[in-house]
């Protein structure tokens, strides 16, 4: 029996619990959140045992156990601090933290105990993310030459996420969201993907703005050309204000490989071949689906926006620990995305390039991806 402790029992637990729940063998120790009420929903609801603190946790659970932190952001460096301190293995919800400096301060702790540190998203290790990087690896649409990656959420202000709540009564966290802002919330969803298959980010052009947001919010709004070590090059898009738009289109030599829906771990990977028909250049206008033979992951059915299951990154983490090897969501890892997100989250109207001071390598395939 493998066994992890959760701290923090907003929303996006709810959407953890129902992917643990594919796996038997994952034993949820003990759950402690500061709002009593809030944590004695969630434990009825799943129930779960909750502690009275932080501190019983760390007594509650076992040496060298995975602890999810799944707080609102502005707590991730602290909570992920102690975590670490008190000698546990550490997956956050993302960001890793708000400020580069906690960041690098949360890196060097983990290196220096000897513990693993990963943050979300996991969807880079879901089928979807898998099968497009076999469909690159294979060469399908040629050399990968331009990407595409479009994270729109919608108007969101306008929409009615006051009604909007979690299985155990949670109340979407609004106040976090639009403060924290979209880009530290979901460019991580696809940067993900790019940095695990191309490798690290070289520079970041970046401009992020408020269009719709009160003073004190976040930008809603960010648009970024990241320039890899490798070469590529790609254009990634965040805002709760332009249109419901989740698509990557990664252009070769040969055609455009797509996604549509990046919250969905199954959703199709399709390729578009370039063809000149009658002095014309074209996208074919029908595709065709690569897909990977045989099993992948445990698959979580839709609930609200997102057919993701959440708890592969805990998994892996877990895998790593079991077979003495290193994890594919790594502090490396971690502390790349952290830095790229911040650049393009921070970089308001008149950011130039800014060239990253991390580093990591592109991701092993998972086995059944290869």
């Amino acid at each position: 029996m493998t066994r992890l402790s959760i701290i923090g029992c907003g929303f996006v637990a709810d959407l953890y619990m129902r992917s643990l729940a594919s796996y038997p063998d994952i034993k949820v120790v003990c759950v402690f959140d500061k709002d009593q009420a809030r944590k004695d929903a969630f434990c009825a609801h799943w129930g779960l045992q909750a502690v009275a603190s932080q501190e019983a946790l760390f007594e509650r659970t076992p040496d060298g156990s995975v602890i999810l932190n799944l707080t609102n952001p502005k707590s991730h460096f602290s909570i992920n601090h102690a975590c670490l301190e008190a000698g546990f293995h550490v997956y956050s919800e993302k960001p890793l933290a708000m400020k580069m400096d906690d960041a690098y301060s949360l890196h060097k702790l983990a290196q220096d105990r000897n513990l693993l540190l990963a943050s979300a998203p996991c969807s880079v290790l879901g089928e979807s993310a898998q099968t497009l990087g076999a469909a690159i690896r294979a060469d399908v649409a040629g050399t990968p030459r331009l990407i595409y990656a479009e994270l729109d959420d919608g108007f969101i202000s306008q929409a009615p996420y006051h009604k909007w709540v979690s299985e155990s009564g949670a109340p979407w966290p609004h106040r976090d969201e639009f403060q924290v802002g979209c880009t530290l919330e979901h460019a991580g969803y696809y940067l993900s993907w790019l940095v695990a298959i191309f490798g690290s980010v070289k520079t970041v052009v970046a401009a992020s703005a408020n269009i719709v947001a009160a003073a004190n919010n976040a930008p809603d709004f960010s648009v970024a050309t990241l320039f890899f070590e490798q070469g590529i090059v790609a254009r990634l898009t965040c805002s709760i204000v332009a249109p419901h738009d989740h698509q990557i289109r990664v252009i070769g030599d040969k055609g455009v490989l797509s996604v549509q829906k990046a919250w969905d771990n199954s959703a199709k990977v399709m390729m578009q071949q370039r063809k000149v028909f009658r002095r014309r250049l074209l996208e074919l206008p029908w595709a065709k689906r690569f897909k990977l033979k045989g099993p992948t992951h445990p698959k979580v059915g839709r609930w609200g926006a997102a057919e993701m299951n959440f708890a592969l990154g805990p998994v892996e983490m877990f895998a790593a620990l079991q077979e003495g090897r290193p994890c594919r969501l790594s502090s490396d890892f971690a502390l790349h995305l952290n830095e790229v997100t911040l650049a393009i989250q921070n970089s308001g109207k008149h950011t130039g390039a800014q060239q990253m001071q991390t580093k990591c390598p592109p991701i092993e395939p998972m086995l059944w991806a290869k």
